[in-house]
């Protein structure tokens, strides 16, 4: 559809109500060059743009011409200017794949090309048509014959050499981020990847992706603080989910299939820091008559084959450390760990008066009345956490912290539960699944319990899902793992804000 004189008036007649009052002297400069190409009849902001190559497809299928030599295949590029000389003469190119020169001279362009060239800033996107060949210098160039303006960018970019160096900006505004650092591009390409190839791996092994919920009548699947919202047609409460864990496991009461998974976001009403995002990603699966061990060889496994298929390889340089994700990874008892640390063994530790007071001879403050799990967790948190750099399985986590696992058979303060632990972090947890109605309903009233003396993250009681149990849920294994944090030790991002695109943040103060 041709764009009308009418329109392009209308352009042209608020553009120069624009610049009358504009102050910023390089908007109201981007502004004057815009004015410029809608009185030369240039369409400020085209619908398309056919292009018959990407950038880095013409690097290299030229890459055998020497230097001065040319070729008559003519090619059709589109991107964004990132680098203007000399009046227009030079532009540096830039689309997804890669960079070119653009040369704008009288002895291949047309008097119209030379003069909108002169109009164009760093930024703007165009479209070129042109003729290939190599610099004297060896630069793969393209000399344009024609010129398409694609899009006007009112605003400079970050000086290139220095780039977007305040971190808050970089997170606040992604997209100049992403335009000015390869780095930042580079590593959300890499978490697209890391889920992708987690859903193949997934697939492959016979599992089924499923979708659940995300508003939630009753906040459960895990112990942490729910957001809250209203609807107003059915007039009541509803939770943004923090798990998906129990609608996927009413799905395997009914026998949907023995594997499924579902990869998608949960919120959690917590604290920001440099691994925690109120909203993240994760993937949660099940499978039928496999327990926590079963579990474990699937996690590590995964991992593994994804690393190999995004990165190549199955080691990750973090800081200081390489961290090798290649199975079989470390299993070592949450108990086993605090003693092999402090020399303090829980296990042997009967009631929760002698657990605190042997966290608090240890440093450790924990409060009065706390039960021997919670002691427990405590002390590995401030005493063993820290030490856990290669992938380790934490095995066997007390019942007292373990609503929803099955209690280990050698001794019924634990379950059947682990979390895994990589450069300090926890990025995965699973267990064999309660699949006992009654004990189950215990467990709930437990922690109703402890909501009522105060404890916001306790789980709430779910009358469907324990009706759910009663018609038989086979014995399950299930596991969750945080896209985000995975994503972080895979591409050695330190904050989880550098791979999240558009992290939580506070409003700027004015």
């Amino acid at each position: 559809m041709t764009t009308t004189v009418s329109h392009l008036d209308d352009e042209l007649n608020y553009v120069t109500a624009e610049l009358e009052g504009e102050k910023n002297q390089f908007r109201a400069a981007r502004l004057q060059k815009l004015k410029t190409l809608l009185e030369m009849g240039v369409t400020p902001f085209p619908s398309t743009f056919s292009r018959s190559h990407d950038i880095k497809v013409i690097t290299d299928k030229y890459e055998y011409l020497k230097n001065d030599q040319s070729v008559e295949d003519e090619v059709m590029l589109a991107g964004r200017i990132r680098s203007y000389r000399n009046s227009g003469m030079f532009i540096d190119l830039h689309d997804i794949s890669g960079k070119i020169q653009i040369f704008c001279h009288k002895n291949y362009s047309t008097e119209d090309v030379l003069a909108m060239a002169k109009q164009l800033d760093i930024g703007d996107h165009i479209g070129v048509r042109g003729y290939v060949r190599r610099t004297p210098r060896g630069e793969i160039t393209i000399n344009a014959q024609e010129i398409t303006f694609l899009g006007k960018a009112f605003l400079p970019l970050p000086e290139k050499h220095h780039g977007l160096s305040d971190v808050e900006t970089r997170y606040r505004q992604r997209y100049l981020d992403l335009i000015m650092s390869e780095e930042s591009r580079d590593t959300l390409r890499k978490r697209s990847q890391i889920t992708s190839a987690i859903r193949h791996y997934l697939i492959q092994d016979g599992f089924l992706e499923v979708e659940t919920p995300m508003l939630h009548p009753i906040a459960g699947g895990a112990l942490a603080k729910p957001f809250t919202t209203h609807h107003n047609a059915l007039e009541m409460d509803l939770f943004l989910r923090i798990a998906p864990e129990l609608y996927l496991k009413k799905l395997m009461v009914g026998g949907l299939s023995d594997k499924i998974f579902e990869l998608n976001r949960c919120f959690r009403n917590e604290g920001v820091s440099t691994r925690h995002n109120p909203e993240f990603t994760q993937v949660e699966l099940y499978q039928a008559y496999a327990d926590y061990n079963d579990i474990m060889n699937i996690t590590e496994n995964m991992i593994a084959t994804v690393a190999e298929s995004v990165l190549g390889r199955t080691s990750v340089d973090f800081g200081e450390h390489t961290l090798e994700f290649k199975a079989p990874w470390r299993r070592r008892s949450m108990c086993g760990l605090i003693q092999d640390e402090t020399d303090v063994d829980f296990n042997t530790i009967s009631t929760a008066e002698e657990a605190i007071a042997a966290a608090k001879n240890l440093g450790v403050h924990v409060d009065k009345g706390t039960v021997w799990g919670k002691v427990v967790e405590a002390v590995f948190e401030e005493k063993v956490e820290q030490t856990l750099i290669q992938p380790t399985h934490v095995t066997e986590l007390p019942l007292d912290i373990s609503p929803l696992a099955k209690k280990h058979p050698e001794d019924s303060r634990l379950t059947e539960r682990f979390e895994t632990y990589v450069n300090t972090w926890e990025i995965a947890n699973g267990f064999s699944e309660l699949n006992d109605p009654i004990d189950q309903r215990k467990r709930f009233e437990a922690q109703v319990s402890d909501k009522e003396k105060g404890d916001d993250e306790a789980h709430a009681m779910d009358e469907d899902f324990i009706t759910a149990l009663e018609y038989g849920l086979p014995p399950t294994g299930g596991l969750g793992v945080g896209i985000d944090r995975l994503t972080m030790l895979l591409t050695a991002s330190p904050s989880i804000r550098d791979v999240i695109a558009f992290p939580a943040m506070k409003p700027k103060m004015k």
